[in-house]
C-alpha cells in the first residue's frame, strides 16, 4: 500500500469526479483510477462505485477513507516534527524539575539529544515554586511539575505521567508486601523537606488518614533518601519514576500502600505567541515519548 494511493482516494472523497480528483493531485485520470484499483486488490474490497463515471462509495469504502485520512494526519504530523527538528540546529535548553521527577527527566533527555544533534542541556532540581519562577522570567525553557500546582494560565501544559506512590525500603527490611498509612507513619521515614510539593502531597494524605507521620530525615535530594533507605535506618515513600532502574540491583524493596496514591506530572512552559524553535522541538518531541510505560516498568516486579 503506498501513500500516493491514499492520497488519490481522500482526492476522489472529496471532488467525487475522477477528472478533478487527478488535477487535484497532478496526475492523470488513469493514474488515478489505477491507483485506486490497485488500492482496492491489495485489500481485496471494492471502494469505489463505478460506471464509466464515479458513482459513489461502498459502506467498505467509507471505513477505508477513515482510516486512511488517520493515517495521512499522522504522516503529516511525523513530516512537520521532521522538519522542525531538522531546522534546529542543537542549542541549549533549561530544564526545571522537581526532585522526585529527575529520573524520568533523565530519559526525556536521552531522546532529546539523540534526536536533536548539537544539544546541550542544563537540568536543575527545583521546587514546584521556583520552576514557574523560573519560566516566567525566562531562565528556563520547560518545567516538569505537578500539573495541579499549575494554576496561572500563563504556562502551557502538557501531561507526561502519573506517579505512584510506594514504600521504599532496604532489601533486608522484614515488612508485608502491602501496608496502609496508619502502618507507615509509625515507621521511621526519611521524606522530601517541606518545601517541595511531595512533601506537602503526603503530609495531606496522612492527616486525611488521620495519623501524624514519624520523620526523622528530611532532604530535598531523593539520592539522600534512597541512600537512608538502603542503610536500613529508615523508610522513604516516592513514586515509582523517581527510583533507579533497576530498582532490585539497587538493593531496594518496594511496598505498596493502600489506598494507592497517585500524582500527575506535566511538561510546562511559558504561553508566547511564538515558541522559540528549540523550545519547540522540544515540546513536540515530548508529544511521542510514552514515558509512562517506561516508568510503569517496576510494577511487574513489586514487593
Amino acid at each position: 500500500m503506498f501513500m500516493r494511493q491514499l492520497t488519490y482516494l481522500i482526492a476522489l472523497d472529496k471532488h467525487r469526479h475522477f477528472g478533478r480528483a487527478a488535477e487535484s493531485c497532478h496526475v492523470s485520470q488513469p493514474a488515478l483510477s489505477t491507483g485506486i484499483s490497485e488500492l482496492e486488490r491489495e485489500l481485496g474490497i471494492t471502494i469505489i462505485k463505478r460506471n464509466r463515471s464515479f458513482q459513489g462509495i461502498t459502506p467498505e469504502g467509507e471505513r477505508v477513507i477513515a482510516w486512511a485520512r488517520q493515517m495521512l494526519d499522522s504522516l503529516e504530523g511525523l513530516r512537520q516534527e521532521a522538519e522542525l527538528v531538522r531546522s534546529v540546529p542543537g542549542g541549549h535548553l533549561a530544564i526545571g524539575v522537581v526532585p522526585s521527577a529527575v529520573h524520568p527527566v533523565t530519559v526525556l533527555s536521552a531522546e532529546y539529544r539523540q534526536r536533536i544533534s548539537g544539544l546541550t542541556l542544563d537540568i536543575q532540581s527545583l521546587s514546584t515554586q521556583d520552576i514557574l519562577r523560573r519560566l516566567k522570567e525566562q531562565e528556563l525553557h520547560l518545567g516538569l511539575t505537578y500539573d495541579d500546582a499549575v494554576s496561572d494560565d500563563i504556562y502551557d501544559i502538557m501531561p507526561l505521567f502519573t506517579e505512584r506512590y510506594v514504600l521504599v525500603a532496604g532489601e533486608r527490611a522484614s515488612l508485608p508486601r502491602e501496608l496502609n498509612w496508619s502502618d507507615v507513619a509509625e515507621l521511621p521515614l526519611c521524606l522530601l523537606s517541606q518545601d517541595m510539593r511531595n512533601r506537602r502531597m503526603l503530609d495531606e494524605i496522612f492527616t486525611k488518614n488521620g495519623v501524624k507521620p514519624t520523620v526523622v530525615v528530611e532532604s530535598n535530594a531523593v539520592r539522600i533518601l534512597i541512600a537512608e533507605a538502603l542503610s536500613g535506618r529508615a523508610f522513604s515513600i516516592m513514586p515509582l519514576s523517581a527510583l533507579p532502574t533497576p530498582y532490585a540491583g539497587a538493593g531496594l524493596r518496594l511496598h505498596t500502600i493502600i489506598p494507592e496514591h497517585k500524582a500527575d506530572v506535566s511538561l510546562v512552559r511559558l504561553k508566547r505567541e511564538k515558541q522559540p524553535p528549540l523550545s519547540e522541538a522540544a515540546w513536540r518531541l515530548a508529544t511521542s515519548i510514552d514515558l509512562q510505560k517506561t516508568l510503569d516498568q517496576p510494577l511487574a516486579r513489586l514487593g
